[in-house]
């Protein structure tokens, strides 16, 4: 019988609840029609007019040490790569199928060169295994609900065998674990209908990662997919449970608890623009400065960001994105010491921006100015120490105007006359209390 033990669960999530910042990549075949990530599906396209992909995959600019590098300058402090999609293709040399990036034209192992420049730059690494697989002649075709194949009835499932499935990917996913030394973070996706659980042989499967990974983080989707939060959060753990919750293209409305109040871990997995996949008529990009503050959102309610990049084609970053990093770069290197390591303040949202908090700092976000002097809602007078603008370390006094002389239960900032803040996107004020 399985028992958690939340000790040792609390020491294997404390780096992920430091970093708080990670980069998604997915790449694949897919790049080449470059209509998403999903394009078998969506298209319910045959095997046989995917393959000229295969055959094709050659990208003459894929640098895998760019990808790091800009996730490191980014303010990242974790990469999650796409060893296997949902169609099957593997961008690892695994032994047990030959639909992989070696026997491409590339000829190379992409994984292992993730592994080694991530480390490089002093990043976290972590790998994404779909456990649905298009390519896999043992995965259900016909009836199944994301198959390519699933509204044709000559492809049966007379003939095939789910457990030879399962022996294969448990056998690829041993593979990574064995392959590649210190994996800190594995990335399951997803389960679906009667596809969950002990449907993935999950408990033999957790047993086996957790022994040759055992400080290994995983996600919740051995149980769940985008919805739902597992196991864990029920307050009754499966031997495979997640140590994270995984919301998709939102962000939750608060922090996430269990059932008995313990705060959870969770990651907002979103893309830069609609697709995860390349796709090349998709320019529909957020602004950095949104992102910056859906990150700040995040971290204020208990949580991380994973922001996704799809390189093209060619392996290169798509220059839409590049900007974006860049300009995420620039604001973190000023203002990283209001996410690391931060969280929940426990105060009030302020309506001009969010607060996240480390200890005795409080850091309230500004992503619009106010008239007259800043309030500290929540910190009482008597209780700061000082007040500083991050970006600077400019001293920021406290005001004693006459205009907030009716508060006097709150402490309000004075920046000063300017109508404008120092930081249009997001004005940090660093708060130390006595």
């Amino acid at each position: 019988m399985y028992e958690f033990n939340r000790a040792a669960y609390e020491k294997r999530i404390q780096w992920f609840q430091e970093a708080r910042f990670g980069m998604f990549i997915h790449w694949g075949l897919y790049a080449i029609p470059a209509r998403g990530e999903w394009v078998r599906s969506t298209e319910q396209m045959p095997e046989e007019a995917y393959l000229p992909y295969f055959r094709e995959f050659n990208p003459g600019c894929c640098d895998v040490r760019a990808w790091a590098r800009a996730a490191r300058e980014a303010g990242m402090r974790y990469v999650v790569l796409t060893a296997k999609h949902h169609d099957g293709f593997c961008l690892f040399d695994s032994a047990l199928t030959d639909f992989k990036s070696t026997n491409t034209p590339l000829g190379r192992d992409i994984v292992a060169e993730f592994v080694e420049a991530v480390r490089a730059e002093g990043l976290k690494v972590g790998l994404y295994y779909s456990l649905l697989d298009w390519h896999h002649p043992d995965y259900p075709h016909f009836g199944d609900l994301h198959h390519p194949m699933r509204n044709h009835p000559e492809c049966s499932n007379e003939s095939r065998d789910f457990s030879r499935y399962l022996a294969y990917m448990h056998g690829q996913i041993r593979e990574l674990c064995t392959n590649y030394g210190k994996i800190d973070l594995l990335w399951f996706d997803f389960s679906y209908g009667a596809l969950r659980g002990e449907a993935w042989n999950a408990t033999s499967l957790m047993t086996m990662v957790r022994t040759l990974q055992p400080d290994v983080l995983i996600d919740n989707r051995l149980e769940v997919s985008g919805e739902g939060f597992g196991s864990l959060a029920a307050g009754h753990p499966t031997a495979f449970h997640g140590d994270f919750i995984t919301p998709e293209q939102m962000i939750p409305p608060h922090g996430l608890t269990d059932v008995g109040g313990h705060p959870l871990a969770w990651e907002a997995c979103v893309t830069m623009n609609n697709n995860w996949g390349y796709c090349g008529t998709d320019h529909a990009f957020k602004s950095s400065a949104m992102l910056l503050k859906k990150l700040v959102e995040c971290v204020s309610k208990g949580g991380n960001l994973i922001l996704n990049v799809g390189p093209d084609a060619t392996g290169r970053i798509p220059p839409e994105s590049a900007r974006i990093l860049n300009e995420l770069g620039e604001w973190m290197r000023l203002n990283r010491a209001s996410v690391y390591g931060c969280g929940a303040s426990g105060l009030e949202k302020p309506e001009y921006g969010r607060i996240t908090r480390s200890g005795n700092k409080l850091y309230f976000h500004l992503f619009e100015n106010t008239i007259g002097p800043v309030p500290l809602t929540g910190v009482a007078p008597g209780r700061v120490e000082r007040i500083r603008l991050l970006s600077t370390g400019r001293e920021i006094p406290v005001s004693t105007s006459w205009v907030h002389s009716d508060y006097p239960e709150i402490v309000f900032a004075n920046l000063g006359p300017g109508p404008e803040l120092p930081d249009p996107v997001d004005t940090v004020l660093e708060i130390t209390l006595k």
